[in-house]
């Protein structure tokens, strides 16, 4: 036992509105490489926002026969970046832009060619969670002006867990993040724009995602039951 420990939760509202939005999301990566195969791709994505650039005043000693790796504990923060990121569902490949600010203005700027990569596409399933820039009124009226063959789909409020590209930035941070030291923000900027590629040549996989539509209207039941 560990009594000193705590953690925090949020349980998402199980209603009809959870079960309709959760369905949906479920339905694209249970049908992505279906999909593919009609010219259609579920894009999942996902913002890893105020990524610290931090810089040790003194080198890392790097790790020896018999000795850890050692690091300065005095670091100076050289700014910050925001981090974007794609995964098509149906490869596991991905791709990653930063943004000046975490805003609607900053995404709705690389959303061309966010999107210029699926110009032979049919149909663009786009998966988001419900962030201020995902949602704003003028995110929706350019994709329906520019790009009325994407499909917006909202995870359902406080279920961002049902997003894919969660999973990605996840285990793409704790590879290329972890451990880092950046002299300046653009060296951080050059280094994220170097690993992505190499993710994908390397890493790249479509996730094994178990949990299905009958799956999820079966949890929810055993908890309003």
């Amino acid at each position: 036992m560990q009594p000193h420990r705590t953690r925090y939760w949020k349980t998402p509202t199980l209603d009809d509105t959870f079960r309709y939005k959760a369905a949906q999301v479920l339905w694209c990566y249970e049908q992505a490489q279906q999909l593919a195969q009609r010219d259609e791709v579920v894009l999942c994505v996902d913002e890893k926002p105020n990524i610290q650039v931090l810089h040790g005043e003194q080198p890392v000693r790097l790790m020896r026969p018999g000795l850890i790796e050692r690091r300065e504990f005095e670091y100076v923060r050289r700014g910050t970046v925001n981090l974007l990121a794609k995964l098509v569902v149906h490869s596991g490949r991905m791709r990653s832009w930063d943004l000046e600010r975490n805003n609607g203005d900053c995404l709705r700027a690389v959303l061309p060619q966010f999107l210029g990569d699926h110009r032979d596409a049919r149909r663009i399933h786009l998966i988001w969670d419900n962030g201020p820039s995902h949602t704003a009124r003028q995110t929706h009226d350019f994709l329906r002006t520019h790009y009325p063959h994407v499909r917006v789909i909202f995870t359902p409020a406080h279920a961002s867990w049902l997003n894919q590209a969660e999973l990605l930035l996840r285990a793409f941070a704790e590879r290329y993040l972890q451990r880092g030291d950046w002299a300046s923000r653009d060296e951080l900027v050059e280094h994220l724009d170097a690993s992505w590629p190499e993710y994908n040549r390397f890493y790249a996989h479509p996730f094994t995602w178990s949990w299905t539509r009958a799956k999820m209207h079966s949890w929810v039941d055993r908890h309003l039951s």
